[in-house]
């Protein structure tokens, strides 16, 4: 039988592990991760996929970048 899960609440664990990791790695004076995006064309479920990758990337504590 099938399991459901919920799968919003998933993603909020796994950004929360992110987020902890991420802070961890500054605290050490690492060099903060990034997610940079190469844009072609001007598809608007494409923009709108990367401006939500990218809001999730700033909001667990990377440097997030997007070229067009």
């Amino acid at each position: 039988m099938a399991e459901v899960i919920d799968g919003k609440s998933v993603a909020e664990d796994v950004v929360s592990k992110v987020k902890a990791l991420t802070a961890e790695l500054s605290a050490k004076g690492a060099t903060k991760p990034g997610l940079a995006v190469v844009i072609v064309g001007e598809d608007p479920a494409s923009q709108v996929y990367v401006a939500s990758k990218s809001r999730t990337a700033k909001e667990c504590g990377f440097h997030s970048l997007q070229h067009t």
